[in-house]
């Protein structure tokens, strides 16, 4: 081997190109169903982020007077110019609900996804890179996991915690979030252990091999930044998915429990009357249904946009 192909591979030179920033944003602005994605992702962000410092009014608070004065029914959209989406059947406004309701589910969704990256990513790189036993048993150990029906064992495993302090936590936020992560993991392990037996035999990396440089270095620099375009392409898939885990929860009363209003709870709790108020469903499963085809198109153009075998 050559003094230059040598410090290539020190560098990382013969890695494959990753999109920069600046690279990815236009492709995902060039990308249809990526820029469609990316908009409605990046305004129901912005209204998770500031949308309930921005609400009319606190999502716990009661108008006892509009309450009074409708003779204890539910306000209609723009009925009140006060509660421009109505009320709920406590006289709780629509818009701040549903507000503060955007944040809470994206945030299960993210965090949810932080917790299946930080068991997914290492197994998966590490069984990919060392092979051999070690492999087998991580491997073994992922089959067995993913055998576990995802939603009966979040369930379960929310029941098991079901009013205690450990669920009492934040409304029941960290028990949602650790369910929904302790199985879904196992679809990036596997993702993360193809991608590594695929690359680590590339010639930038058998060059790092052959200069010394320690198997876990040229893991962490090589192999990891190579890996994240298809660990983010995962995430943005599962987002949607774990979305629609705590809707369902949550319409099961297991989930984010009250007075926290995510949009499942909202979901819910407007079935009591959904015959005669249907906007008590409508109104919070119109961000709901956003949220999900949000996140599926941008994870479909990131799919694209990062696929090696689509880029020029």
């Amino acid at each position: 081997m050559t003094t230059l192909e040598l410090s290539g591979a020190r560098t990382g030179g013969a890695a494959p190109r990753r999109p920069r920033g600046g690279d990815l944003l236009a492709g995902l602005m060039a990308h249809p169903r990526g820029r469609i994605g990316l908009v409605i992702v990046a305004v129901m962000g912005i209204l998770a982020i500031i949308g309930p410092e921005l609400a009319p009014y606190s999502f716990e608070e009661l108008d006892l007077a509009s309450q009074r004065a409708n003779r204890n029914q539910p306000l209609m959209p723009l009925q009140n110019l006060a509660h421009l989406l109505g009320t709920d059947i406590l006289s709780r406004d629509m818009l701040s609900r549903v507000l503060y309701g955007v944040r809470i589910s994206l945030l299960v969704a993210l965090i949810a996804q932080v917790v299946i990256v930080g068991i997914g990513l290492p197994i998966g790189a590490v069984a990919g890179w060392f092979g051999g036993r070690l492999e087998t048993l991580l491997m073994r150990i992922t089959d067995v996991v993913a055998t576990f029906p995802q939603l009966v064992f979040i369930i379960m495993w929310t029941v098991a915690f079901y009013d205690t302090p450990f669920q009492r936590m934040l409304d029941g936020l960290l028990v949602v979030m650790l369910g929904i992560g302790l199985l879904a993991w196992v679809t990036v392990a596997r993702l993360v252990r193809a991608e590594v037996l695929r690359l680590k035999h590339r010639e930038y990396v058998e060059g790092a091999r052959a200069i010394g440089v320690p198997g876990l270095r040229i893991l962490r620099r090589h192999l990891m930044p190579n890996l994240m375009g298809s660990v983010v392409v995962a995430v943005s898939a599962g987002v949607p998915a774990a979305i629609l885990t705590e809707a369902t929860l949550s319409f099961l009363g297991l989930g984010i429990q009250p007075p926290s209003p995510s949009l499942g709870r909202l979901i819910w709790t407007g079935t009591e009357a959904i015959e005669r108020f249907p906007h008590l469903v409508v109104i919070p499963a119109v961000p709901l249904v956003l949220l999900l085809v949000g996140f599926t198109l941008l994870g479909d153009g990131l799919r694209d946009v990062l696929d090696p075998r689509l880029r020029r």
